[in-house]
């Protein structure tokens, strides 16, 4: 997780992510520091080992707190680096952050895809991939940051499979990341099934996960604009599984849906109402979850 030295809205982000909005707040990066503090706090008194960065203050990167769309850790070693959509969110791809987690994982070898901006194609991380990590498959909802090409070169290099389909908020709007409408954990899969207009691809993305035999449970669009589709899986350092998730997405949920998931896993949350409004990003967003093999 990344600490931020200068959190707050990005315009740059803002014209094609439909849940960011802009806080009329005076005080914004004083109360998402809080929030973010407050959620550690709370991952940690769950037995969660956070590794967390410091964010620098040059250069300025306001989306810095959403660390899970530059980079992701792999079970085999492999640390991936993505292309990303907004120009003042490229830099957040800050060498100190990899030095910290080489403290203390092992890094075996990194893959830069980032060479795609070049190109103006983006694949921003587990924001646009949800990955059935133990299954090799990634769920894609394409959009401006989610590429067809770039998906294909990941799948090349991490023996994944996709399963592609694009998804719309109640607006009809293109949803910007995948994470915001789908959630894979290791038995179940939370998602928005509404979202996905079209009956072919939607029946796809069905029969992809009836195949694993995970289960599926179903949210709202209106739970979904609640972040109810961004939540994270994590397993604590007992080995307990924990679903994560904000406050906010956690009280959208249904006590049908609350039983459904503690069935399975605890769920813990904390309030990121800030973050979530300024940054268009929740609970899932803030952690890049490390797989990576822990130095001995």
């Amino acid at each position: 997780m990344i600490r931020p030295v200068n959190f707050g809205y990005n315009a740059e982000t803002a014209v094609n992510n439909a849940f960011q909005v802009k806080g009329k707040d005076d005080d914004i990066h004083k109360k998402a520091l809080k929030e973010f503090d407050t959620f550690v706090k709370v991952l940690e008194q769950n037995g969660v080992d956070v590794t967390v960065a410091e964010d620098t203050k040059e250069p300025h990167t306001p989306d810095s707190i959403f660390p899970n769309n530059w980079v992701s850790f792999h079970n085999d070693g492999t640390v991936l680096l993505y292309p990303m959509y907004a120009v003042n969110r490229r830099t957040e791809r800050k060498e100190h952050v990899l030095e910290k987690l080489a403290q203390k994982f092992s890094i075996k070898r990194k893959i830069d895809l980032s060479r795609y901006e070049k190109e103006n194609i983006f694949l921003e991380g587990t924001g646009s991939m949800v990955l059935d990590r133990g299954n090799k498959i990634t769920y894609a909802c394409l959009s401006p940051r989610t590429d067809e090409k770039v998906l294909a070169d990941f799948c090349t290099q991490m023996g994944y499979t996709a399963v592609v389909f694009h998804a719309v908020d109640g607006n009809a709007q293109a949803i910007y990341h995948t994470n915001v409408m789908m959630c894979v954990a290791d038995k179940y899969i939370v998602m928005c099934l509404d979202s996905i207009p079209d009956k072919t691809e939607k029946e796809r993305v069905i029969d992809s996960i009836r195949k694993t035999g995970k289960e599926i449970i179903d949210i709202s669009l209106e739970q979904m604009n609640h972040f109810a589709g961004n939540m994270l899986q994590i397993e604590n350092g007992g080995g307990q599984k924990l679903l994560v998730m904000s406050t906010q997405a956690y009280e959208s949920l249904n006590n049908g849906q609350k039983q459904q998931l503690e069935s399975f896993n605890k769920i813990i949350h904390s309030p990121l109402t800030t973050i979530e409004t300024n940054g268009g990003g929740s609970a899932r967003c803030m952690m890049a979850e490390v797989h990576l093999p822990v130095l001995g």
